[in-house]
Parts: structure tokens; C-alpha cells; sequence
């Protein structure tokens, strides 16, 4: 659907209705006063709890498993193993095979003969409190042999059984998942890539880099918690999940149990991220033994658990060849990525990447383009979607790039990317990779963060502290981001071979009262679907904002949907209830054109109240429910009931952009790296509750900025998490921040009718190249073209002694002229080296 100008101006938000105000949300009243609804809070008679006993090696052999002292435990029911259940448990399952021949391991819940991963289940005890399950856990005695583990994701990359390199998967023969690939040219999107980087190496600019993407966790608030009820008609499962619409489905497609005899319900859920996008062996481990014992079921992991074995995210190495002419207008770009899955396909794991596939060319209009991603299988927690989901990682290495393009031309780094931006009048605008994006105004959004930051003002001190040769130096980070969010256009996800759609589903029931039922299949995890979902209702049907209630998590009140994740929650279900409510409008005019006497052409509908044109005459919506209600006075035909549905399904993805600004200062003679000023102007199209936008970007923003300073999952050579709690996975405080200056423009969205853009994802994605551009850009001058993330200390540190000592580390300068075309190396899966000037980057 695209909208006329006529309802682009009718979509713009009005002060004088709830869409644009700053409403404090419906939920936080009951969160904050701990009146909350965790599933761990769940408390049903006759419960038992379950106990993980889990692998302290990341590959080894399950030789032997004595559960003998466990079963005579005090108040323990049965200990399992995966040997017993083999036959029974099923497999984890894989939505997204990306390649048809993607090499998928079996991925039981429980290991039967053999671990893959530091943290993988072996056993499982059940007892009537949880100290006892753990205690008992202790007692399970396991005998294991150990194997050589697939641990660096290059060496994983090139091992094979002819060289002897370490195997997660003996029985598979090769680490290597998919490749998947997407070059311009074959796909008639743009031109032929290895052309352009040949004739910039003569007539040009060639800049090849390589960029690491650590490790990250979720880290959410709530640990993961399950609670299956096997007792009643249905079995009944509570999960903090992002996902139960899915759960449901998933659950019913691994055991063969009727979808109709199985309720998911996700309560209050404490963050997800993306790491409750899943589903998980622990889940399909309860079902299991509830069913098994005919009892009610819990099981809560620890920290420790949570950070060990629930998924991970990012892991990749970015290769980079980047052309451009002298001016710097890029003329090819070529991406070449690992992505480390760990020891699993999980869910959509294998995906992630190719989601970024799209985003590498970012706001530029590159002419051509090539991506091949090359996914690894290790001995590591698997990996899966983490806030942005692909997209981060592929902002990330685009702007990175495009400031060292910058520094290679001579110019701000601003003005490069104004050479290779769309503007504003060539939207809609169909990119290298193939998408159209529909509006945006690049230009717009600079201006306001240029103004916001002080930007001349801060380029003139940081020349200034150079020309003074001072300690501490001042660095100016850069990141122009857009993404593509609102997961949904179910076309485009089955030519992708994901395995479902992305449509979203709402029903909106008129009460008697004249209040107002939402039930969305968006469930909400913190991101305030309450308040927004009320706000758009209310002024659709012109009803008080406190008389709409919205439902939601739970499959029973809300049969449909395919719920959070991907920024969607209000560009695809929001538009759904939009829908819904329209349809109530529709189906209240005949009715009140019937008590009022008059034709159903002849009415108005505006802020709740049905009017005949030219006279005083009408009626409320409320009362055109009581009517329908009682049905005392319906005209023939008509029923009785206003109530109504709708799914909605978008034809394109959803385009949010911005700019962000970051000022560093970095010690130069310690490493140590200080946050002097952030600021951004981002474009979510129209705004529906700024206070949400505000917090959402916060919150985003923090994320991102984390993960260019502080967070990094670490494993030591024997694959053992050694960040396995939060005193060694550093996450920041409100102390470790500053205040954020924040600002919008409004490009309104030309594909819902509401105008709006996806909001949840965007400062993750932008922030983390800002705060490395600026650390990187306050000591470029000493010879430091990259410092591998997080920027500690003492790697920015070395980063500046290395390159004192005559080689910049992290990628290397801009190639000169006549440099030999890079070869494909079979072994890794990437071309060639990435530096021919200083061997790589290791800062």
C-alpha cells in the first residue's frame, strides 16, 4: 500500500488527540510497586522444580551418568537422562534454513551420548523444592572423555578431517553450516563489484579492512522461567518469552501434542532483547516432565545459567573491500563474513546475518555490491538474534569503513557520506540490495544533530588539543544509520526460506459499557504496547484512553499472531488494530444510521460520534454498543456484535534512519576512553507516544554504546566461559553514562496508515560505530586506524603503543595504487588477506 499526499497529512499526528502525547504507560504502575506477574511469582498446588545438571567441557564424550545418589535425595521425584528420553524429546527445531544445503545438527534438549558446549543439559532432577532439585543435581555423578573443541571461528572455518582441525560435530565432517551469498550484479540490482574495485586500483581508491563482532549476551533483567500445569483440559504453559504464538505452535510441531490442547502464556516478561526469541531446551524439558509426572512443573535458571546457556549474540568477522573514486564516491562495495553459530542452528540463528545482507549498503547509493556470508559451527553457546538482530553488525562495518574512506580522501567525515547519500527528493528509492526504501531525509536529521552537538565548535577544540599536543585528545564519531525493521512482508521472508510469514493479527471488541477490548499477538516484553495500543484505539474510535484495555501472551485471549521481535510490534500490529477498529466503525454505521433514522451515506464518524451531515443529529459509539448489545433495534440483516478483526501483512519493510554524533576523550598515555557528548536526531516517521520513543532510544542507545566500551563474551582455550557472571561480563550503570541529547525529524512511513516506524532497534544499531569512530578519530593522527571492540583501555592502549612503534594496527591504510587483486581462500572461507600493509588487525 502506498499512501496519497492527502493521507500522508491525515496520518501526521495531531496535539489535540492521544497519538503524539506523552502518556505515561498503563504498566509501570503495576511493575514498579512489584505488583508483577513473573512466571517465577507462579505458585499451583502439587508443583515440582526442576534442577539442569549441565556439561562443565564445550565437546566431550558421555561415557557414563550415575544418578543413583540424586534419586535418593531427600524430596526428589525422578532424575532423567538423555539416553532414557531419547526417543520422546525431539529436537530443537530450525526456522530458517538459509541454504538448501545447510548442514543442521540434531539439537536434542537433553545430550544423549555426547556434548557439544560448556552449559549443555545432561540431566535433569525434579523435586518438591527447588534447593532440593539443586542440591540433588549435585549428587548426579558424570564420567566424560573429552575431545578437542572447535573454539576460533577462523581455524573452525578451515578444519576438516584431512588437516585435523578440531570438529563441534565429528559425525557432520566439516564446520561449515551455509554460505549464502548476494552480488548485485546476478541479481540485476547493480553492477559487477569486482569490475569497480579493478579499475579503482588504477584510476581510484581501494580500502580493505577487517572488523571483529565480539560476543555479546542478552543479559535481560528476568531470567528465563517455565512453568507447564499438565492437569486441566489443555496443558498449560507460562513462559518469559517473546514468542508464544510461536512456542504454541512449535511445541505442538516437536511432540506431536494438538495445538488445540496446548496454552502458552507469556505474563509480565522482563526484558528479552532478542534472547527470549527462542525456544529452548528447558522449555521442551518441562513439557516433558509434565506430562511424564502428571504434575505442575517450574523451572527458573540462575545468572550463571542464563549467561552460559541461554543464546548468544553477534560473533563475526567482517572482511571489507570498499572502491571509490578520487573524490570518494563509492563505486563497489564487497562484504565477506564468519558468523560463528555455536554448537547449534538454532532458531533463526543461522538468519541473523543475512538480515544485515540488506543493510550494508546502508543510506549510500552504491552503483555495485557483493556479500557472502559463510556460517560456522563451534563448541560455544549457539548464537541467535540480539537487539538489531544483523543489522548492527552491518551498520557497523559501513560506517567504520566510511570514515576510513574519509580519512583517505582528506575530507570531514559528514562530507563523504554526503557524496554517497540518497537524498531526500529520490525517495522512494531502490537500493544495491535490491529493497525500496520509501521516505527519509538524510540532510534533515544532520542538520538537527550537527546543531545539537556543537559540531564546528568541537572540530575547532579538537584541533586545537592536536596543534597542542595534548594528553588527552578529543575524538568526533560519525554513524548515518538506517535499518530495515517491521519483520514482516511474508513474501519476502519465503523467498528468504524463512519458515513462517510476518503478518500480525488484532480483534477490537466494542463492550456494552462503551469501553474497549485490543487482543494483539503482539506480547510485550518492556516495550509499552499498552499504552501506545490504547492511544491509537482511543482516538480511532474516539473513546476516553483510559476505557481501552489491550490483551495480550496469552494463545487462549489472543488465538492469533506471530508476536515481538524485529521492531514490529507497531508498524504490523499496530496497523492490524488500526484495521480492526476501522471495521468496528464500519459495522456501527448502519446500525446507527438505522436508529437515527437517516442514510448510513449520509454519516459522519469523528471523535466518537456518528453525525448526520448538515444537521445536530447523532450519537455516540457507546451508544450504538449498547444498542447493538440489547439488538432491541437492528436493522434486517445485521447482527449483533461490533466486534472485529483484521491481519495485516505489509508489502515492504519498514525504514527508520538518523544521525549520531560522539565525543570521546582518550588518554593517550593510559587508554583510558571518557564519553565527553552523545547526540542524535533519529526519524521513526510519525510518533505515537514520544516518552516511549525517548526511553526506547535510551535504552537502545546504552546497548549499543556497551558494546563498544565495555561487553565481550570470553571463552578460555578449553571453551569455558570465563564471563560467566556479571563481576567479568561488564554492563554499565547509570554512573558509566551521560545525559543523551536526543531530537526527531518526521518522514512519515508510506506503507501503514499510521506513518510510523519501527523505533525499538535503532540506538543499538547506530550508536555502537559512533563511539568507535570517535575513540578511533581522537587518535588517527598517531598512526591508529582501529581498535577491536570493546575499547578498553588497554586495548586502545596498545592500539596507540603499536602504532608508535611504526604500524597501525586493526586493518591497515587505504591500498596504493597497482596493489594484486585478492585471491578466495577455500580454507576460511574469506578472500585473500585483509592488510597487506600490516598483516591484519589484532589491536
Amino acid at each position: 500500500m502506498t499512501l496519497t499526499e492527502d493521507e500522508m497529512t491525515q496520518a501526521q499526528p495531531d496535539a489535540a488527540l492521544e497519538i503524539g502525547k506523552d502518556r505515561r504507560r498503563k504498566e509501570d504502575q503495576r511493575l514498579i510497586t512489584g505488583r508483577t506477574r513473573w512466571t517465577d511469582n507462579l505458585v499451583l498446588p502439587g508443583m515440582l522444580h526442576l534442577a539442569m545438571v549441565r556439561s562443565p567441557f564445550a565437546h566431550a564424550t558421555i561415557t557414563k551418568i550415575d544418578t543413583s545418589l540424586a534419586k535418593a535425595a531427600p524430596n526428589v521425584v525422578t532424575v532423567i537422562t538423555g539416553a532414557e528420553v531419547a526417543d520422546e524429546q525431539g529436537g530443537l527445531p530450525n526456522a530458517w534454513p538459509i541454504t538448501p544445503d545447510q548442514v543442521t545438527p540434531n539439537h536434542p534438549p537433553i545430550a544423549v551420548d555426547r556434548v557439544v558446549f560448556a552449559g549443555e543439559i545432561v540431566a535433569v532432577v525434579a523435586a518438591r523444592t527447588a534447593a532440593e532439585a539443586r542440591d540433588a543435581a549435585e549428587l548426579v555423578d558424570v564420567d566424560y572423555e573429552e575431545l578437542p573443541a572447535a573454539l576460533d571461528l577462523k581455524e573452525a572455518a578451515a578444519a576438516t578431517p584431512e588437516n585435523g582441525g578440531a570438529l563441534a560435530h565429528p559425525d557432520l565432517g566439516t564446520n561449515r553450516s551455509a554460505l549464502w551469498r548476494f552480488d548485485s550484479a546476478e541479481a540485476g540490482t547493480g553492477g559487477n563489484v569486482d569490475e569497480a574495485i579493478a579499475r579503482a586500483r588504477t584510476e581510484g581508491i581501494v580500502i580493505e579492512r577487517e572488523y571483529r563482532q565480539q560476543r555479546l549476551i542478552p543479559a535481560f533483567m528476568e531470567p528465563r522461567s517455565t512453568v507447564v500445569d499438565p492437569t486441566g483440559e489443555q496443558i498449560t504453559m507460562w513462559s518469559a518469552t517473546q514468542i508464544p504464538h510461536i512456542l504454541k505452535f512449535l511445541l505442538a510441531a516437536v511432540t506431536g501434542v494438538s495445538e488445540s490442547k496446548i496454552r502458552v502464556i507469556a505474563p509480565d516478561v522482563g526484558g528479552g532483547f532478542g534472547g527470549k526469541l527462542q525456544t529452548t531446551p528447558e522449555e521442551f524439558i518441562t513439557f516433558l516432565l509434565a506430562r511424564r509426572l502428571g504434575k505442575p512443573v517450574k523451572y527458573t535458571e540462575t545468572r550463571s545459567e542464563s549467561l552460559m546457556a541461554a543464546h548468544h549474540g553477534r560473533d563475526q568477522w567482517q572482511k571489507l573491500t570498499l572502491s571509490a573514486d578520487k573524490e570518494g564516491r563509492v563505486t563497489g562495495f564487497k562484504v565477506e563474513l564468519l558468523a560463528d553459530l555455536g554448537s547449534h542452528v538454532s532458531l533463526v540463528g543461522g538468519g541473523v546475518p543475512v538480515l544485515g545482507a540488506f543493510m550494508f549498503n546502508a543510506i549510500y547509493k552504491f552503483p555495485s555490491y557483493r556479500f557472502h556470508v559463510q556460517t560456522v559451527l563451534t563448541n560455544k553457546t549457539w548464537t541467535d538474534a540480539y537487539r538489531g538482530a544483523g543489522r548492527p553488525e552491518a551498520t557497523y562495518a559501513v560506517e567504520r569503513i566510511m570514515d576510513e574512506l574519509a580519512a583517505e580522501v582528506g575530507v570531514d567525515p559528514l562530507e563523504i557520506r554526503e557524496r554517497n547519500w540518497i537524498t531526500h527528493e529520490e525517495f522512494p528509492f531502490t537500493t544495491v540490495a535490491g529493497l525500496e526504501y520509501d521516505s527519509g531525509n538524510y540532510e534533515a536529521a544532520t542538520a538537527r544533530a550537527k546543531e545539537l552537538f556543537g559540531y564546528d565548535e568541537l572540530r575547532v577544540e579538537q584541533r586545537a588539543r592536536r596543534e597542542a599536543g595534548d594528553r588527552v585528545q578529543l575524538g568526533i564519531g560519525v554513524s548515518t544509520f538506517t535499518e530495515m525493521c517491521g519483520l514482516a512482508p511474508s513474501r519476502v521472508l519465503g523467498s528468504l526460506d524463512y519458515g513462517a510469514g510476518g503478518w500480525e493479527h488484532a480483534s477490537v471488541r466494542m463492550l456494552p459499557t462503551g469501553k474497549v477490548e485490543v487482543l494483539t499477538g503482539a506480547s510485550a516484553h518492556g516495550q509499552g504496547h499498552e499504552t501506545a495500543f490504547s492511544q491509537i484505539v482511543a482516538d480511532r474510535l474516539g473513546v476516553a484512553f483510559e476505557d481501552v484495555e489491550v490483551l495480550h501472551g496469552d494463545t487462549m485471549v489472543s488465538h492469533k499472531g506471530l508476536d515481538t521481535y524485529g521492531s514490529r510490534s507497531l508498524v504490523v500490529g499496530g496497523e492490524a488494530i488500526v484495521r480492526a477498529a476501522d471495521k468496528v466503525i464500519e459495522k456501527a454505521r448502519p446500525i446507527a444510521a438505522h436508529l437515527l433514522e437517516a442514510s448510513a451515506d449520509d454519516l459522519e464518524f469523528k471523535a466518537g460520534r456518528f453525525s448526520v451531515k448538515g444537521t445536530d443529529q447523532g450519537m455516540a459509539m457507546a451508544e450504538v454498543a449498547l444498542a447493538t448489545f440489547a439488538a432491541h433495534n437492528l436493522p434486517d440483516g445485521v447482527e449483533a456484535s461490533l466486534d472485529s478483526e483484521a491481519t495485516f501483512d505489509p508489502v515492504n519493510f519498514n525504514y527508520p534512519h538518523g544521525t549520531h554524533l560522539c565525543a570521546m576523550e582518550v588518554d593517550t598515555e593510559t587508554g583510558q576512553v571518557r564519553m565527553r557528548k552523545y547526540a542524535a536526531c533519529d526519524d521513526v516517521g510519525n510518533i505515537i507516544n514520544p516518552l516511549i520513543v525517548s526511553g526506547q532510544l535510551h535504552g537502545g542507545l546504552v546497548q549499543g554504546i556497551s558494546q563498544a566500551l565495555w561487553e565481550e563474551a570470553v571463552y578460555d582455550d578449553s571453551g569455558t566461559l570465563v564471563t560467566g557472571s556479571f563481576v567479568d561480563y561488564l554492563l554499565p550503570t547509570s554512573a558509566d553514562t551521560i545525559s543523551f541529547d536526543l531530537d526527531h525529524t518526521t518522514s512519515p512511513a508510506t506503507t501503514n496508515s499510521l506513518g510510523t516506524k519501527g523505533v525499538g532497534e535503532a540506538g543499538t544499531i547506530a550508536s555502537t560505530p559512533a563511539v568507535v569512530n570517535a575513540v578511533v578519530d581522537a587518535v588517527r593522527h598517531l598512526g591508529v586506524n582501529d581498535v577491536r571492540m570493546p575499547c578498553t583501555p588497554e586495548r586502545v592502549w596498545r592500539a596507540i603503543a603499536e602504532a608508535r612503534g611504526g604500524a597501525a594496527r586493526g586493518g591497515g591504510q587505504a591500498e596504493t595504487l597497482g596493489a594484486a587483486a585478492p585471491h578466495f581462500d577455500e580454507s576460511t572461507g574469506m578472500e585473500g588477506t585483509v592488510d597487506r600493509t600490516t598483516g591484519g588487525s589484532d589491536a
